[in-house]
Formats: C-alpha cells, sequence, structure tokens
C-alpha cells in the first residue's frame, strides 16, 4: 500500500499522464460529439426509420473501422517501446509498415463490405424502408474507408511518441470538419441521410493527409534511418502482425457483442434500436473521455517498459488509475441526473424517447464496471501483450452472449443486463491476467 500511495504522490507522473491525457480526452470526446450531431441532425428529420439507417449504417461501419482499430493500438506500443530505447529507425519502420497495413486492409475489407452488409442486413430483419437507407449510407460510407484507417494508424503511431498535440490537431480537424459539413450537406443542402455520409468521407480524407504532415514533422525529432533491408525481410513483420492478429480476434468479439445489441434491438422494433443507440452515444461518450487516460497508459508504460523503468511503470498506472476512477464517478452522476435531459436533446420523436427511458439506470451504471477494462487494454497494448488481452476478450464476449441467450425473455432488459456483465467480466479477466504477469515478474521481459 505504501508503494501505491508513493506512486500516486508522484507529481511530475500526474504532470505527464495529464499532459497526454488531456489532448485526447479532447481529442477523443469529439468522436462521440459527431455521432451525437449525426444522430441529432437525422433525428429531427419527420421520421424513426431515417435516424435508424443512420445507426444501423453506422454501427456497420464502426464495426469495421473498430476491428481495424488494430492498427492504432499497435502502432503506440511499438512506437511507444522504440522511442523508450531511443531507436529512430524502429520508429520509421513502424510507421510505414502500419500505414502499408492500413491500405492493404482497406482493399481487402472494401471488397468482402458489400455482400457482408447484406447478410448482416438480412440478419436483422429490418422495414422495408429501414432497409433501402441503411444499404445507401453504408455504401457512400466505404469511399472513405483508407482514409479511415491511415488516421487510426497515424494517431496510434503519433502517440506511441508522446506527440499527444498532433493526435488531437488531427482529431479535432477530422471531427470539426466532419460536425460543419454534415449540418451544411444534411440541413443546408438538404441531402438527409446520404449527406451524413458524405461528410465523414470528405473529413476523413483531409484528416489522413493532415496526419501525414504532422508524422513527417515528428521523425525530424526522433534522428534515424529507414532500414529498407529489415522492411523487406519477412522478420521485420512478425512481432507487428503476431500483435495485429491477436488485438484483430480480440477487437472482433468485441465488435461482435455491440453488433448483436444493434441487431437484437433492431428485431425488438424501430424505436427500440434508435433508443438503445441514443443511450450507447452516452456510453461512447465515457468511453472515449476515459480511453483519454488509458492512451496515456499504453504510452508511457511503453515507453518504460523499452527503456527497462519499473519504477515508472508502476508510477504511470496508479496515477491514470486514480483519475480513472474519478472520470467513471463523474459520468454516473451525469447520466443519473441529466440523462432524460440527454436523451431530448438527440431527439424529439417522442417513441423514440419513450424507448430509451427506461434504460437510464444501466447506462449510469456502466461507465463505473466497464473503467477498469479501458485503463488495463492501456496497460496491455503498452506492453504489445496482444495474446492476454485476446483471451480475456474471448472469455468476456462467451459469458455475456450466453447470459444475453439466457435473459432473452426479459426483452431490451436482459439486452442491457448481459452487456454489463461483459463490461464486468472485461476487467475482471484482464485483472487476474495482470496479475499473474506480475507475480512472474514478466511485465518487462521481452515482449512476446
Amino acid at each position: 500500500m505504501s508503494a501505491l500511495l508513493a506512486a500516486w504522490r508522484h507529481a511530475p507522473t500526474h504532470r505527464q499522464v495529464w499532459a497526454l491525457a488531456a489532448p485526447m480526452i479532447l481529442s477523443n470526446l469529439s468522436v462521440p460529439l459527431v455521432a451525437l450531431v449525426d444522430s441529432t441532425v437525422i433525428g429531427h428529420l419527420a421520421h424513426a426509420h431515417q435516424l435508424g439507417a443512420v445507426v444501423v449504417g453506422s454501427s456497420l461501419y464502426a464495426m469495421l473501422v473498430g476491428v481495424f482499430g488494430i492498427l492504432r493500438m499497435s502502432a503506440t506500443g511499438f512506437a511507444a517501446q522504440a522511442v523508450g530505447r531511443g531507436d529512430g529507425d524502429t520508429l520509421r519502420l513502424v510507421l510505414l509498415q502500419s500505414l502499408a497495413l492500413a491500405g492493404l486492409i482497406a482493399l481487402l475489407v472494401g471488397l468482402l463490405a458489400l455482400p457482408l452488409s447484406g447478410l448482416a442486413l438480412r440478419l436483422m430483419q429490418p422495414s422495408a424502408e429501414l432497409e433501402a437507407l441503411t444499404r445507401a449510407f453504408f455504401h457512400e460510407r466505404l469511399f472513405g474507408l483508407p482514409a479511415t484507417l491511415a488516421v487510426a494508424a497515424l494517431i496510434g503511431w503519433l502517440l506511441g511518441t508522446q506527440n499527444a498535440r498532433a493526435a488531437l490537431t488531427v482529431m479535432l480537424t477530422t471531427n470539426a470538419l466532419n460536425i460543419v459539413l454534415n449540418l451544411w450537406f444534411v440541413l443546408g443542402l438538404e441531402w438527409g441521410v446520404l449527406g451524413s455520409a458524405r461528410a465523414s468521407v470528405v473529413a476523413e480524407w483531409c484528416g489522413a493527409l493532415l496526419g501525414l504532415a504532422l508524422a513527417w514533422r515528428t521523425l525530424g525529432r526522433h534522428p534515424g534511418q529507414l532500414a529498407l533491408a529489415r522492411l523487406r525481410r519477412w522478420q521485420g513483420w512478425q512481432a507487428l502482425l503476431a500483435v495485429n492478429r491477436d488485438i484483430l480476434l480480440r477487437t472482433l468479439a468485441l465488435q461482435l457483442v455491440f453488433f448483436l445489441v444493434t441487431l437484437q434491438g433492431t428485431r425488438l422494433g424501430d424505436a427500440t434500436v434508435a433508443g438503445n443507440a441514443l443511450l450507447l452515444n452516452g456510453l461512447l461518450l465515457a468511453a472515449f473521455a476515459l480511453d483519454g487516460l488509458a492512451h496515456a497508459v499504453e504510452a508511457l508504460c511503453g515507453h518504460a517498459i523499452g527503456a527497462g523503468d519499473r519504477l515508472a511503470l508502476r508510477r504511470a498506472l496508479v496515477v491514470a488509475g486514480g483519475w480513472s476512477l474519478l472520470g467513471s464517478l463523474l459520468f454516473a452522476l451525469l447520466f443519473l441526473l441529466a440523462g432524460r435531459l440527454f436523451i431530448e436533446l438527440q431527439s424529439d420523436i417522442a417513441t423514440v424517447r419513450a424507448a430509451a427511458y427506461p434504460y437510464l439506470p444501466y447506462l449510469a451504471l456502466l461507465p463505473l464496471v466497464a473503467v477498469w477494462s479501458y485503463l488495463l487494454d492501456g496497460l496491455f497494448i503498452g506492453a504489445t501483450r496482444a495474446r492476454e488481452m485476446r483471451d480475456a476478450m474471448l472469455f468476456s464476449t462467451a459469458l455475456g452472449l450466453l447470459l444475453g441467450w439466457l435473459l432473452q425473455g426479459l426483452g431490451n432488459h436482459g439486452l442491457w443486463l448481459a452487456l454489463l456483465c461483459f463490461m464486468l467480466m472485461r476487467g475482471l479477466s484482464l485483472a487476474y491476467l495482470g496479475w499473474r504477469l506480475q507475480r512472474r515478474d514478466a511485465w518487462l521481459a521481452a515482449s512476446p
């Protein structure tokens, strides 16, 4: 206990954590803000199926993009460790490899997305109006996929170099442009649902170009050369691909859970799926804010592991953990006291509001339960220990799906109870695996 208190009282670590976390919290909060603007703009159109189309279409696109958030996570861990070692050559290699993977994945996913989206919509069994609008929205969004994945890789790499301001600039510029274009295209030009998709595509390509420029400037602070020989050798790719493989499996399981929440909500009716989406925007708001602290953990823990600094590793985790707990309490109070206002700001469709109100207590509990998985994800990402993350996620997903199946008779209440259980098990399973690594003194061992 004395070691934990000493770590918490270390003022320089608080400054380091917030120097990274504050820009990332600001940039992360802009992501659900875009979703809120999308929901609000479309939610004030005439029909519930228009809002449902953006909700379901965005869910399908987010599943693709979220799955390949692996590019951000792996880039952060490997870049942070390279900076900790003072290895500018590897830092350059990680950047180029991450961008190459982003391009390849965008090509492959783009070819598979159209048939798979049709299958997903058939499973959802939406109304005819909802299905037609959802297809149109999703097809339009795919034009931005290469830029979306490149931005993810660039932000992860910039964060790994502890250049959080550059990452903030990329995300804020992208998301602010998205919001402005959304208002213009949907309300000004009256393009409706397709206007929302087009705004996102234009903003994402602008963000990718800005990210490339800022990465080029950042390299000037880390002397080194790109070892092209390492780029051509298979051994130069093995570690990155192995970590991406395990994070991919972990992320697929996570996205499956949220896809099934949308799928089951769709089966319960257009108003229910839209109401659940408004509530999940609250979870996104909390998650993206708390993830700012987790991103600080990724960069600081990765740097400490690269430098072999056990004390810095403990301090980063304790300080970020304390602030994460305080943040989760703040969001729980916010949703308890102002949850109805939060729903009403997003939509004035009476049936959608009525479908969301009864489930606000679940939304208030979620930040308190989920915060630990966000924090521990940051530790495992910084350590590039993706195998343990994968195992914890697969176990939690299996348990959550089993509970969701058993609670089908409770309707939407059963769905939210299963989601709470899933989030709880994510944190507990990661904590158990982290404890095992600590007992073996394995955190500073060579990355797997």
